[in-house]
Formats: C-alpha cells, sequence, structure tokens
C-alpha cells in the first residue's frame, strides 16, 4: 500500500468566492491564494455559492442572520454605510412582486437551504470543504447572530450552508478559507482530506475487513500522534470486531478515525511517535547514528527546528534500513511532501 495517494485530483468543495469568482453581494471576490497557489496542485475544487444558488442575485443586498441563536433567521440587512434607497432598489429587483422593506425583513432560510440540497447530494463523493468565514451561508463558526436591537448576541454560529452541511457529514474535513493561513491547521485540514479520500476509495469504496485492517495498519501511527486513546480503542475494536456486521463496523470506524485525527498533533506527541519509530532502527543503526538522530527530535520539542527537519532524517534511515511494515506507514508521508507543509509546523 502506498504512503500516499497518489492522484492529484482529490474533489473538494469551496466557497465560489474563495475561488476567485465574483459572486460575493457587492460583485468582488475573495480569493484564497493557498487554495488557488498550493491546493489546487492535489485537490479538485467544485465550487459553490449558496446565495447565487438561492437566486439572490449579484450584487445583492447585504444578509445577516437573526433571533435564536439555535434557529436563527436569515434577512437582508441595511448596514448604516449604504443608502437605505439603494438597498431597497436590489431588493426590489430580486422580488418585483413584494414591498422592498418587507423583502428586507424576510425570513430568506429555507430559499437558501433548499437552494443548496442539489449541492449537498453531491458531497457524498467529496473529500473536504472550504468555506468563507464570517458568512452568514457559509461561515463554519463565529459567525455574528443580531438581536432585535440590530446588536449581535454574545453567542455567535454558523452560517446556514455550513450548519446543514456540517450535520450531514460530520466526518467529512472542513475548514474556513481564514484558519488556513495558520500553517498548523492548514498542515491538519491537508491531512484529514488525504486521510478521508485514502477512506473512502480503499475501505468504502471496496468494504471488506482485510481492507479495513489494511487501512489501520497503514495510519497507526499517525493516529498514536493525534489521539493515543483513539488509537488504543480503534486497535482493540479491530481485534474482537472480526465477526461483526461489516457495514456498521465500517461506518463506526470511520466517524472515531475522523474524530480522532481532527485536532493537531503536539510536538510531544510527534517526538512520541517518532522514538517508537526509531525502535525499528535498534538492530539497523548504530548508536551514534541514533543518539544525533534523537537530539534532532529533542530539537523539534524545544521549538527550534519545525517538523521537516526530524521527519527528514528519520525517513532517510526508514527508507534504507526500515521493514516493509514501518515504510508503508503514512504518518512518514500523509500527503506529498513537495507540498511543504510540514516546513512550518
Amino acid at each position: 500500500m502506498n504512503r500516499i495517494s497518489e492522484t492529484t485530483d482529490i474533489p473538494v468543495g469551496i466557497s465560489a468566492c474563495v475561488m476567485g469568482e465574483e459572486v460575493r453581494f457587492n460583485g468582488g471576490h475573495s480569493q484564497s491564494r493557498i487554495c488557488q497557489n498550493q491546493l489546487a496542485k492535489h485537490f479538485k475544487f467544485q465550487s459553490f455559492c449558496p446565495e447565487v444558488a438561492a437566486g439572490f442575485g449579484i450584487p445583492r443586498p447585504t444578509m445577516r442572520l437573526t433571533g435564536d441563536p439555535a434557529n436563527p433567521k436569515l434577512i437582508f440587512s441595511r448596514p448604516p454605510s449604504e443608502n437605505p434607497r439603494e438597498q431597497a432598489e436590489k431588493a426590489r429587483q430580486q422580488d418585483s412582486d413584494n414591498d422592498s422593506d418587507s423583502l428586507l425583513m424576510q425570513d430568506l432560510g429555507k430559499k437558501l437551504t433548499d437552494a443548496c440540497q442539489p449541492m449537498l447530494n453531491r458531497c457524498e463523493q467529496l473529500d473536504g470543504f472550504i468555506l468563507k468565514k464570517d458568512s452568514p451561508s457559509c461561515g463554519m463558526e463565529r459567525v455574528k447572530i443580531y438581536q432585535p436591537s440590530g446588536h449581535p448576541h454574545e453567542e455567535r454560529g454558523a452560517g446556514l450552508f455550513a450548519r446543514a452541511l456540517m450535520e450531514r457529514f460530520p466526518n467529512l474535513p472542513i475548514e474556513e478559507d481564514g484558519r488556513l493561513n495558520d500553517a498548523q491547521l492548514r498542515e491538519n485540514f491537508v491531512m484529514r482530506v488525504f486521510a478521508h479520500h485514502n477512506f473512502r476509495t480503499e475501505v468504502a469504496g471496496q468494504p471488506s475487513f482485510h481492507n479495513l485492517l489494511q487501512f489501520h495498519s497503514s495510519y497507526k501511527y499517525l493516529l498514536m500522534a493525534h489521539n493515543q486513546t483513539a488509537y488504543r480503542e480503534l486497535g482493540k475494536m479491530l481485534a474482537v470486531a472480526h465477526n461483526e456486521p461489516l457495514d456498521a463496523l465500517i461506518k463506526t470506524y470511520h466517524q472515531q478515525f475522523m474524530s480522532a485525527i481532527n485536532t493537531p498533533a503536539s510536538r510531544g506527541s510527534h517526538c512520541n511517535v517518532m522514538q517508537h519509530i526509531m525502535g525499528y532502527l535498534k538492530q539497523s543503526v548504530d548508536s551514534t547514528a541514533r543518539q544525533h538522530i534523537l537530539s534532532v527530535f529533542e530539537q523539534y520539542r524545544l521549538g527550534e527546528v519545525n517538523l521537516i527537519t526530524p521527519m527528514t532524517l528519520l525517513s532517510h534511515y526508514i527508507n534504507q534500513n526500515g521493514s516493509e511494515y514501518i515504510r508503508a506507514q503514512r504518518y512518514l508521508e500523509p500527503y506529498p511532501s513537495h507540498l511543504g507543509l510540514r516546513n512550518l509546523v
């Protein structure tokens, strides 16, 4: 089994404005250079704008969530910086049968969520989704929800499309464009997308207990780095599950696996895993070289170097002297190394 997927077109959804399409309320975009210049090398992006799909037009009045944070309404808003007459004219263009003021207060949530259903159906075949931050339709978290007074609640929420997406596909790797500027969050998201793709194609697409065991075996050390408790529990589950109904087993494993790798691994956890892997080199690498490798691990733990430094050194010796089992560990290369994601974490 290869450590990484050979494909260069992993299907990932993306907010259309983040992809550079001019679909924002003002006719502009919010293109992400990270998505365009780095991730597009391996992701086949499928763009989507819920507000355009709902027929709200370009340009359109700005929108906001209002009311109960647990079940907010989506309405047009009148920002103080804009002329109310211009806002009303835009609203009138959307629906000439409605008075502009009443349209601005109309709950548009159902219209938007209904328009999102075809895209949600297509998400069955996606391995991730990148959303526009702060958007009342696409924001993953921290989206403002306004009170009748016009002031936002202290409690923030998710955009309506983002909420529907996360509820329907709880295992799907999802991230916001703004959070991708954080190197650690970006690295973790890309790793999860590749892991989700590998599971979907190798296990869900070819269901067998053998394929599930093979997948788990290749991800054992990556699991250990992210969540030692889940690493042990998933191992125990598979050890006694050979007579369990396969569909239920695959579903449970997938949920627990994706949950386990959702949080970035700490430097201490990485060091622990690298030291475990070093155990496979005891008989083939002399003590002087092993001490040097361990000293580089310590440099990484202290924050003096980034993850690429100890991983490059460890991979060098594993490729030369490691067993087939350890060379197949996806922890060593969970995504193509030329993406450079471990250079900054």
